[in-house]
């Protein structure tokens, strides 16, 4: 049985309408449905405002689904309520994509981490500052750093301290929001191998949401591509990279920069993303696909599965 399993996931923030008692809906994701296996590495991949931090969000319990179930090890997490969500946390726990803002100014180091290892680690105040200590070195950083103030460390040690402290209840799934999109160039393949060290260590599964399909592949086994609130394509890492099936992972796949000297030819997508407030009939990507028809522009595919895991939402998929 998968560990994390989502089924037709709906998120919808309400928003006033133009006339007194209208009220209209931000369609942020719309039937989404997914699977994270045990220990498995599932990057989830799109442009901006298509709903992938929302998912991210809603399975950390920070938004209220408007429909649909998530269910962490068979257990429905919007079930859970006071006492029992507190005590499942331990579970399930997110890096944020700010280091900046993701820390309390105010609390050392080893504070930060003392909040969670309260809770979840060891009674022994001692015992909690041994543990904070190996957490430290486990991101890479020395114990001798836990009582310096977040404003004492550079962007990429401070998403080191972040992912630390995700890892102080020893979750089985870690959401990872877009974290490493905030730091340089140099630093980011750092905390992305960083990340891929502790999924072998640990076992834990990861939940890597991204907008850079390139940095989603290298770490991954498994890859979702979002668009307009919809999954388009998904499956292993590998096969979506090498041969996308999908018009939009396609495009996507185009734009990465490659050291061959020919190039990949440039797939340039007409019109911009719609709305979520107001999204098109039918497919939602069939305003910028260069192969919609009436049948895309009318009816919303169903998706299509192949082989291992694959599975493409798009009418020509079984066509080419």
């Amino acid at each position: 049985m998968a560990l994390l399993e989502i089924e037709s996931l709906k998120i919808h923030y309400p928003v006033r309408g133009a006339w007194p008692g209208q009220r209209k809906y931000v369609r942020a994701v719309d039937g989404v449905s997914l699977t994270i296996d045990n220990g498995e590495i599932l990057g989830l991949v799109g442009e901006s405002g298509c709903g992938k931090s929302s998912l991210g969000r809603a399975v950390a319990r920070l938004e209220e689904p408007t429909a649909g179930t998530i269910r962490l090890d068979g257990v429905d997490l919007a079930s859970l309520k006071g006492g029992r969500l507190r005590a499942a946390r331990k579970d399930f726990q997110m890096i944020f994509q700010d280091p900046y803002g993701s820390l309390n100014p105010r609390l050392t180091v080893f504070a930060a981490l003392d909040e969670v290892l309260r809770l979840h680690g060891p009674r022994d105040r001692a015992a909690r500052r041994a543990e904070a200590g190996r957490l430290l070195e486990m991101v890479g950083l020395d114990r001798a750093l836990l009582d310096r103030y977040p404003h004492q460390f550079s962007g990429g040690q401070r998403q080191r301290i972040g992912i630390a402290r995700a890892l102080a209840p020893k979750p089985r799934l870690i959401i990872a929001d877009e974290p490493v999109s905030a730091l340089d160039v140099s630093v980011q393949a750092q905390i992305i191998n960083l990340l891929g060290d502790i999924r072998r260590d640990t076992g834990t599964a990861l939940l890597f949401i991204a907008h850079d399909l390139a940095v989603v592949e290298h770490i991954s086994d498994r890859i979702a591509v979002m668009y307009l609130g919809h999954i388009v394509e998904s499956g292993p890492a590998h096969e979506v990279c090498a041969d996308p099936r999908h018009p939009y992972p396609r495009a996507l796949l185009s734009a990465v920069p490659t050291v061959e000297p020919a190039g990949r030819k440039r797939i340039l997508l007409d019109g911009d993303v719609p709305s979520p407030l107001d999204p098109p009939s039918g497919c939602p990507f069939h305003t910028r696909c260069p192969y919609a028809d009436d049948r895309c522009r009318n009816t919303c595919p169903e998706p299509v599965v192949f082989g291992n895991r694959r599975q493409i939402t798009c009418f020509r998929a079984g066509e080419q």
